[in-house]
């Protein structure tokens, strides 16, 4: 690895620099391969470097890369129009990130208030725990303070409370609130699964006191959970749902997608240079159709498949104390911290990562095969077991 360079010191990068990547695989300078079950954060979702997007990209960069919004473009439409095929939304504003996203949803939950409130209907609501970017307004309804106390004040008028707390969600709402945003399924936070009751009470305090209720399903949607968008895996239907990560397989891209009710933006409002453009949008479709073909469907016998072995693992090993989430976002959570499990596992070739609350997060691309499964928890199984 190189031992100088200018990038700024934002992340604890481990001491390993990838080179190459195929499918599941990823490969070092030194040619050692691992199999990568975080999935760049849960972006790769076809693996590394699937044919259909290599094909997309350099067919589209022979077409056309980016023009102003001031304009048209034929992916754009197409990438909004089959979104909306998949959900009950009918808009869409694209971005280039999830944090991205975030910002937007909070500006139409501030912009409903201001419609329909008289001055003072601004109150945003947020989970602890949760994690929605690292942008100022994104960070203000992080519930994290480890993020949140070096950037203080940051926007007024939010307030936490604690994740499937139907009593405090309660205590929270009024007429001042304007917006609740959560994750169905927080990642970062350690792998917590939304209550069907929690979100459907969320659901009827917005409609009750008139407020928008957003859905952060940028680490979460898009098949993670087994279905098209996280929502429909519980029943519960939000005013705005944001999305990124697995939009673009790898290449940048977000958006969030409003309903008649959210729908408040309107010319000036909001923008993006890069936001839409044509290669990013032509990426989107092609992940779209090859996530349709068949891949969303297999995704809740993969998860089977997976927390069978780790529910084994649990009863072998005593420092396993839970099997946590859904789908294919899924954690193990240790009773002692994960570096060392995690160090271990890269050391013998698989490549995961941690969450909060002493939690191992493993993110398989949704194509993943049942033999790198296997050799995954054979790894992950080893590591284990030099740590017990």
């Amino acid at each position: 690895m190189m031992t100088e360079n200018h990038v700024m010191n934002t992340y604890k990068r481990y001491a390993l620099e990838l080179v190459s990547g195929k499918g599941t695989k990823v490969y070092d300078k030194n040619g050692k391969e691992y199999i990568d079950f975080v999935s760049g954060v849960a972006v790769n979702c076809l693996g590394h470097c699937p044919p259909a997007i290599v094909n997309t990209i350099n067919e589209q960069t022979k077409k056309l890369i980016h023009v102003s919004n001031n304009y048209w473009n034929e992916y754009n439409i197409k990438l909004s129009n089959i979104l909306c095929e998949y959900c009950d939304h009918t808009e869409v504003f694209f971005t280039n990130s999830g944090t991205e996203a975030i910002e937007g949803a909070l500006k139409c939950a501030k912009k409903f208030g201001t419609i329909n409130g008289d001055g003072n209907k601004n109150k945003i609501i947020y989970m602890n725990n949760s994690f929605h970017g690292r942008t100022l307004g994104s960070l203000s309804v992080t519930g994290q303070s480890k993020y949140q106390q070096d950037y203080l004040p940051l926007i007024p008028n939010t307030v936490s409370i604690d994740f499937n707390n139907i009593e405090q969600l309660k205590e929270a709402f009024d007429d001042t609130v304007c917006g609740i945003i959560l994750e169905p399924v927080q990642g970062e936070g350690g792998i917590n699964v939304a209550t069907k009751e929690f979100l459907q009470t969320a659901r009827d305090l917005c409609d009750k006191y008139n407020a928008l209720l957003i859905f952060d399903e940028v680490q979460c949607g898009l098949g993670r959970l087994g279905t098209m968008f996280a929502y429909k895996s519980f029943g519960v239907i939000p005013d705005i749902i944001c999305i990124a990560k697995a939009l673009g397989g790898g290449f940048p891209i977000g958006a969030f997608l409003t309903n008649t009710k959210s729908s408040v933006l309107t010319y000036g409002d909001h923008g993006s240079t890069y936001g839409g453009n044509p290669l990013a949008c032509a990426v989107g479709c092609t992940i779209l159709k090859e996530l349709s073909g068949g891949i969303i469907d297999a995704i809740p016998q993969k998860s089977d498949y997976i927390v069978n072995k780790l529910t084994a693992l649990k009863e072998k090993y005593p420092i396993i104390e839970q099997i946590k989430g859904m789908g294919l976002l899924l954690g193990i959570k240790l009773s002692i911290p994960t570096d060392v499990v995690i160090g271990s596992c890269i050391e013998k070739g698989l490549l995961v990562i941690p969450a909060a609350g002493n939690v191992i997060r493993l993110l398989p691309p949704l194509n993943v095969s049942t033999e790198d499964i296997d050799a995954a928890i054979k790894i992950l199984e080893e590591a284990i077991k030099d740590n017990k």
